[in-house]
């Protein structure tokens, strides 16, 4: 009996290519998780199968796998995945020792200016939250552990491209899709790598309204050793109340020495630790 699970269907073009050791099902089932998204938090049969590239039937079986297994429920119509994909990644969290130093700074950074803070690592094309402490939401969006966003748009992400090596770097812009997500956003790769040679020289990130209208945020560098760049940390705020100030280059600049100031002491705990 044919297993409907081996069905023929479109592959991905970003899954890897086939192999021996190379076992379908669990690439599709994968890809049917990371299918939900922020954009897509809830959906149906034929939007899952739709974002897969899978056949309903296919979609089918694998979603209704994840629901025997808690790890996506459903009310017959849609589709949602469940706290429980969350152990999906706690082994590789607890693991990383970085998610743990940090936060104690993030938090100290976050009580002394009255803004959130948050720490990223590069994930491919994105970067993804690693730790997060929250004042109050300033996006339409909201952030938390995991939440990935492109890292051409974001200033942490533009401090960890920044620090790529040129050969990395040039494979990241040979696969990034640039699209202005603002209109004060960077438009083009060639824009983006001015940007980077400016935020390389200075060694931090101001990203003004780029990756949302009233967000602004400051980003720098968390480093494992004299060299290696192994994460970012940034403050967010707000650019209406950062124009009130009374002199608002005096506050960005203040929160900028702070933020590279926590970001040397994350960097020397993890330096210390290994």
């Amino acid at each position: 009996m044919t297993d409907p699970a081996a069905e023929t269907a479109p592959t991905p073009s970003s899954a890897p290519q086939a192999s021996d050791q190379y076992v379908q099902s669990l690439a599709r089932g994968l890809a049917v998780i990371r299918a939900f998204d922020t954009d897509h938090p809830v959906m149906t049969l034929t939007e899952v199968a739709g974002r897969t590239d899978l056949t309903r039937a296919t979609a089918r079986r694998f979603l209704h796998t994840l629901v025997e297994l808690g790890y996506v429920r459903t009310d017959g119509k849609t589709f949602a995945l469940t706290a429980q994909v969350l152990q999906l990644g706690y082994a590789y969290l607890s693991s990383l020792s970085l998610p743990q130093l940090a936060q104690p700074h993030l938090e100290e950074l976050s009580l002394r200016l009255g803004e959130s803070t948050s720490a990223a690592v590069l994930d491919g094309q994105d970067i993804a939250y690693i730790a997060r402490v929250t004042t109050r939401r300033i996006m339409t969006i909201g952030i938390t552990v995991g939440t990935r966003f492109p890292a051409y748009a974001t200033s942490m992400g533009r401090v960890l491209l920044a620090a790529l090596p040129p050969a990395k770097l040039q494979e990241y812009l040979a696969g990034a899709d640039i699209k202005p997500l603002t209109p004060r956003a960077v438009g083009t790769k060639k824009e983006l790598v001015a940007v980077l040679d400016t935020v390389r020289a200075q060694g931090w990130c101001l990203l003004d309204q780029e990756l949302e209208l009233g967000l602004m945020s400051i980003a720098a560098p968390v480093h494992h050793g004299p060299e290696k760049v192994v994460a970012a940390i940034n403050v967010s705020l707000q650019a209406q109340s950062v124009a009130s100030k009374p002199d608002p280059k005096a506050y960005l600049d203040m929160v900028r020495a702070a933020t590279v100031e926590t970001a040397r002491l994350v960097s020397a705990d993890l330096s210390a630790k290994h």
